[in-house]
C-alpha cells in the first residue's frame, strides 16, 4: 500500500533581503477579495451605516416630485399657446379670433384633462381642437367678422396672406401642417379627417396655386420659412394666463351643468303637465251640420199671450186638494 502525502503546510511569508515582507498569496486570491468588496455593497454600507457620504447624493437618490394637473396643464400652455396663436392667425386673418380660439381650445383641453393627459400629443390635442374652433362657417354670421380686418405691413406678407386665404378650408390646413409645422402626411391626413391620397392631392393643389400667384415660394423649403415669418412678424396678443383660463372653463363648464339641469326640469315638467290635462280616450269628431231641402224646419210652441197666462194662473191656484180634482181611475 502506498500513503498519500498530507497536504503541505502553508508557506510561511517569505522574506527578501532587505527584510521586507513578501505577499505569497496567488494574484488571483488577491483580486478575488477585491472583487468580493465590489460585488457585496450590502456588506460596504454595512462599513458605512450613515447612508450617502453627502446632502447632494442624498438629493439626487430622493424621486423627482410629481406635477399636478394645474401644473402640468400650465407647463402645456406655456408651451403650445404662442405658437398656436401665430398658426391660427394664418389660418384666419384674424387676430382676435386667433386668440379667441387657442382659448376655447385649452379650456376644453382642461375639461378634458384626464383624456389630453394621457394622449401621445396633447399639443397636436389642443392644436385640432383650435383648429376646428377657428374654421367653423358659423363664425361668419357674427357682426364683428364682416368687416375686414388691416393686413400684414409688408407687401409680401400681404401677398402670401392672400393667397392662403382665398385657398379652400381644408387646402389652407393641410398646406400649414405639412409646409408650415413640418408635420408626416399620414399625421397630416389623420388631422384633417381625411385619406392620405386625399390630403396629398389637396397639398398639391395648394401648393399649385401659391406657385402661380408667388413664383419665388414654389419650393417648399421657402414657403415653410416664409409661413413662419409671416406668423412671428405679427404683434399677436397671446391668450389670458393659465390660472384664468383654467377658472374659465370651470365657470363655462358650471354653466351648462346648469343649463342642461334647467332644460331636463323644464322638459319633464311639461312631461307631467300634458300627461295631467291630456284626454284619456279617443272621442270621435262631430260632422258639420247641412241642411237638407224638402223637410219643414223645426217649430215649437210660440210665446203664450196674457189670457192663455192668465188661465195657467187660475188653474195651478184651484183644484189643487178636494173631491172637485179630477183623477184618473184604474179600472
Amino acid at each position: 500500500m502506498t500513503q498519500t502525502p498530507a497536504c503541505p503546510p502553508p508557506l510561511p511569508e517569505a522574506e527578501a533581503e532587505d527584510g521586507t515582507e513578501v505577499n505569497t498569496e496567488p494574484e488571483n486570491q488577491t483580486e478575488n477579495k477585491a472583487g468580493s468588496k465590489a460585488e457585496n455593497p450590502a456588506e460596504n454600507q454595512s462599513e458605512n451605516p450613515d447612508g450617502p457620504e453627502s446632502e447632494a447624493d442624498f438629493e439626487l437618490a430622493l424621486p423627482a416630485p410629481a406635477l399636478t394637473p394645474g401644473q402640468a396643464f400650465d407647463a402645456l400652455y406655456a408651451y403650445a399657446a404662442p405658437a398656436l396663436v401665430r398658426q391660427t392667425y394664418l389660418l384666419t386673418g384674424r387676430r382676435e379670433l386667433a386668440r379667441e380660439s387657442v382659448e376655447r381650445a385649452f379650456q376644453l383641453a382642461w375639461q378634458r384633462w384626464p383624456e389630453v393627459a394621457v394622449d401621445r400629443d396633447p399639443a397636436g390635442w389642443v392644436r385640432a381642437a383650435a383648429y376646428e374652433y377657428a374654421m367653423s362657417p358659423w363664425h361668419r354670421l357674427r357682426l364683428r367678422h364682416r368687416t375686414p380686418e388691416p393686413p400684414p405691413a409688408a407687401l409680401d406678407d400681404r401677398r402670401l396672406l392672400s393667397v392662403l386665404l382665398s385657398l379652400p378650408p381644408a387646402y389652407r390646413r393641410t398646406v400649414l401642417l405639412y409646409d408650415g409645422l413640418g408635420i408626416g402626411l399620414p399625421e397630416t391626413a389623420a388631422e384633417t379627417e381625411a385619406s392620405t391620397p386625399a390630403a396629398a392631392g389637396r397639398l398639391l393643389h395648394a401648393r399649385e396655386v401659391v406657385a402661380a400667384r408667388v413664383p419665388e415660394l414654389a419650393d417648399p423649403g421657402e414657403l415653410r420659412l416664409r409661413l413662419t415669418e409671416l406668423g412671428s412678424k405679427e404683434s399677436l396678443r397671446t391668450a389670458a394666463k393659465p390660472v384664468v383660463v383654467r377658472s374659465g372653463s370651470e365657470r363655462r363648464a358650471r354653466r351648462w351643468t346648469r343649463a342642461a339641469i334647467a332644460f331636463t326640469v323644464l322638459l319633464i315638467g311639461s312631461t307631467a303637465f300634458t300627461l295631467r290635462t291630456a284626454p284619456d280616450h279617443y272621442e270621435a269628431p262631430q260632422a258639420p251640420a247641412a241642411t237638407i231641402s224638402g223637410v219643414p224646419p223645426r217649430s215649437g210652441p210660440g210665446p203664450l199671450s196674457e189670457e192663455e197666462q192668465e188661465v195657467r194662473v187660475k188653474l195651478r191656484s184651484t183644484f189643487q186638494n178636494g173631491p172637485e180634482r179630477l183623477r184618473p181611475e184604474l179600472r
